[in-house]
């Protein structure tokens, strides 16, 4: 039936100028569930594949049983879940089963104990077994990867099996611990398998419990799978970039489905959140008047209804004009999208260049990217910005706790769009 996505789409401006060239234009689509599916629980088919290295010893495997406890606490008796360790070796301590015995699967997570080196891929290989057990088209099929550290000689096995479980709709949701861990690595894992990745703060038992609590809550929260954005251009019109807004920050990749249809893979959507994407699409001249310059279109399954590819639709259509007083007036509400944007791509190119030794540019980046965050309100990132381009001057090198922090932390900055 139609109507399980409300579409809405607006401009950075309400009147765009007559000139004599090119113009860019940013465009928000904000697609989100509706009250259709209000009532749409899908059960759980969960894996927990878990660092449990020497490095993780004391506090922080502690800190993490107690959170897979918690996790589990929150799952309903007809989830399925499996609990998986990992370290140079691997053990699948609570095999694939009903969470109807919540007691017994948390009595495995007990005996936990730390010891050895780092092999993600074989705990990834084994969480995706046990997972395989449980698949059906009617559950949410997610895998939560936590690790303190590196692996080493297997980081393009970890790619193709995050790129297998992309393939069997297993979102992967990629979370390191402390300071010493691949985050290039975690992130081409959560990508490949379109799930996410995300920073965990040493030193702060609270934030591993409320991320493991997150997740599962995320996955709970499915109502809407496969969503697939095409974007179909009118002649003339250049998409220049496509970037996830809501729930995180991301640049998506794009591709051309034909000369004049990009599509973007959108993956799945939580009850009462949905996802927003900016696209930066390049316009050609036009002459006073209202033109339909884009239609957005987006397919998507709703699993628990038997729907399956359904279509929801809504054009671009901008108003060109030569009067100054229309077009001087902006969207403020997009603008705001487009600087936190704009921030988090700062960061990102700020870290590049500095990983390629240009640390001029890399120092620049990071201070502009400080200076919009100072405008945010963003105080504590805007300082660690701040502090890494004074640790570049100086010779010294980023810290792998201020990238990590910036690179992550400035993903999460359109979570707050709603208090606009």
């Amino acid at each position: 039936m139609p109507g399980e996505i409300q579409l809405t789409v607006q401009t950075n401006k309400a009147s765009f100028p007559v000139t004599g060239g090119q113009q860019l234009v940013y465009v928000l689509v904000e697609a989100l569930p509706s009250g259709a599916v209000a009532d749409v629980q899908m059960p759980l088919n969960f894996s927990l594949v878990l660092d449990h290295s020497g490095s993780m010893s004391g506090v922080k495997i502690e800190n993490m049983k107690e959170a897979a406890r918690l996790a589990i606490d929150q799952m309903n008796p007809q989830d399925i879940v499996s609990v998986v360790v990992f370290a140079d070796s691997v053990e699948v301590v609570a095999p694939s089963s009903a969470v109807d015995d919540a007691l017994a699967v948390k009595a495995h997570i007990d005996k936990i104990r730390a010891n050895g080196g780092t092999k993600i891929s074989r705990g990834l290989q084994a969480g995706l077994d046990e997972l395989a057990k449980g698949m059906r088209a009617d559950r949410v099929n997610r895998l939560l990867l936590l690790t303190d550290g590196e692996t080493y000689g297997d980081e393009e096995t970890c790619r193709r099996l995050a790129a297998d479980a992309g393939k069997r709709g297993i979102g992967i949701s990629a979370l390191g611990l402390g300071q010493d861990w691949n985050e290039k690595l975690l992130d081409d894992i959560a990508h490949a398998s379109g799930g996410t990745s995300d920073f965990i703060e040493e030193g702060n038992p609270d934030k591993v419990l409320q991320t493991f609590q997150r997740e599962v809550r995320a996955a709970q929260g499915t109502v809407v799978q496969d969503a697939e954005l095409i974007l179909r251009l009118v002649g003339g019109v250049i998409p220049r970039a496509v970037w996830r807004v809501t729930p995180m920050i991301a640049k998506l990749g794009h591709r051309a489905v034909s000369e004049r249809d990009v599509q973007v893979s959108l993956g799945d959507m939580e009850r009462g959140q949905g996802q927003s994407v900016l696209v930066e699409l390049l316009v050609p001249p036009r002459q006073t008047g209202a033109y339909r310059l884009a239609q957005v279109e987006i397919s998507y399954d709703v699993a628990a209804l038997q729907l399956v590819k359904e279509l929801v639709k809504e054009d671009i259509v901008l108003t060109f004009s030569d009067d100054p007083a229309l077009t001087s007036q902006s969207n403020p509400y997009v603008l705001n999208v487009v600087e936190k944007v704009t921030a988090h791509k700062l960061q990102t190119r700020a870290l590049d260049e500095a990983a390629v030794g240009n640390i001029a540019g890399a120092t620049q980046k990071l201070r502009a990217a400080a200076t919009r965050l100072l405008d945010m309100g963003e105080s504590e990132l805007a300082q660690t910005a701040f502090d890494e381009a004074e640790r570049l001057e100086k010779g010294q090198g980023l810290s792998s706790k201020g990238t990590k922090k910036l690179r992550y932390e400035t993903r999460k900055l359109t979570q707050k769009l709603d208090e606009l």
